[in-house]
């Protein structure tokens, strides 16, 4: 059975249609947010983890994109928690090294049912294309709060910010396929046994 899930979110701030699907198929996406360097992130991440993805939303990018980049990380979050269930037979843990040219940077997560990022190391501080660099920190945490990951982001080098940003999409692909890929085994992957 094919886990996914589609969800709506409308605040005063964004409105965002999103369908995930975690069993791919792996070109299959659309990712629409009104900010082209957000979808280009987006696709990166997307096409590395091989979910499936219809993704629409707006938001008040005359005011920031800090609110647009925190919801959709939300709602990613939301999605992705409800397709994997209750959580059987999944590998629960994701790490991957991402190089970009100069820059490397390590995504590691563990689907442990506590949202928490921890985000650290010399990010490059300089916008691109105008988006600030701390509106990019809000992606993941929304991720990992509505998601129930603890997730750890860390850049190693890099002096080119859309390398550095570009890589950590990258790596949060890589490692939430990791993750979340079906084992043999139908039981919850903790000693606890719950998560």
């Amino acid at each position: 059975m094919k886990r996914g899930h589609s969800l709506r979110r409308t605040t005063a701030e964004t409105d965002i249609s999103l369908t995930l699907d975690i069993d791919g198929p792996l070109m299959e996406q659309r990712i629409s947010t009104g900010l082209p360097l957000f979808d280009h992130f987006l696709s990166a991440m997307i096409q590395h983890s091989g979910y499936g993805i219809d993704l629409e939303a707006r938001g008040d990018l005359t005011v920031d994109p800090h609110h647009l980049v925190e919801d959709v990380g939300i709602c990613f979050g939301d999605a992705l928690r409800a397709a994997l269930a209750d959580l059987k037979g999944i590998h629960r843990y994701g790490q991957r090294y991402l190089p970009m040219d100069e820059a490397l940077v390590l995504v590691a997560l563990d689907i442990s049912g506590r949202g928490q990022l921890f985000w650290s190391g010399p990010f490059p501080d300089r916008a691109i294309n105008n988006v600030a660099s701390e509106v990019w920190p809000e992606f993941f945490k929304g991720l990992a709060q509505h998601g129930q990951l603890t997730l750890h982001v860390i850049c190693h080098s890099g002096q080119n910010a859309h390398h550095v940003i570009e890589a950590c999409f990258k790596g949060l692909g890589r490692a939430l396929a990791e993750a979340t890929a079906k084992t043999s085994s139908a039981a919850i992957p903790s000693t606890k046994g719950l998560l």
